[in-house]
């Protein structure tokens, strides 16, 4: 699956669809934004239950504020709705497949059970 341009018109439905999404926020100028890119747009490939998208944040800055976006890039995962991680940096291709692992891992019954007590 190709990846999604996010921009604030369409990031709410995206992410919140259910499933898993992981979102890219970078920009042109970003040297560490365009050696990620790659190793981004080859994993949408492998994964196609999961949809990935980026964030261009000079052109969606409202949406980087929003999420107080300091750093790029910024990688987070969103599953079910709720934000799991959220790390400044570029992965590795590997790095990158693990922490789809431990995405899809997460027991999400456990983290609404957790939401559900600490609010």
């Amino acid at each position: 699956m190709a990846t999604v341009e996010l921009t604030n018109d369409n990031f709410k439905d995206v992410v919140s669809q259910g499933g898993t999404v992981f979102v890219d926020f970078w920009a042109s100028w970003c040297g560490p934004c365009r050696m990620f890119a790659p190793v981004f747009e080859q994993a949408s490939e492998q994964h196609p239950d999961i949809t990935f998208g980026k964030v261009n944040t000079e052109e969606q800055v409202e949406l980087a504020q929003t999420f107080g976006i300091s750093s790029i890039p910024t990688l987070m995962a969103v599953r079910d709705g709720v934000v799991l991680y959220a790390e400044p940096g570029a992965l590795p291709a590997q790095a990158f497949e693990q922490l789809i692992s431990k995405v899809r891992e997460v027991d999400m019954d456990e983290v609404r059970r957790e939401i559900t007590r600490a609010s």
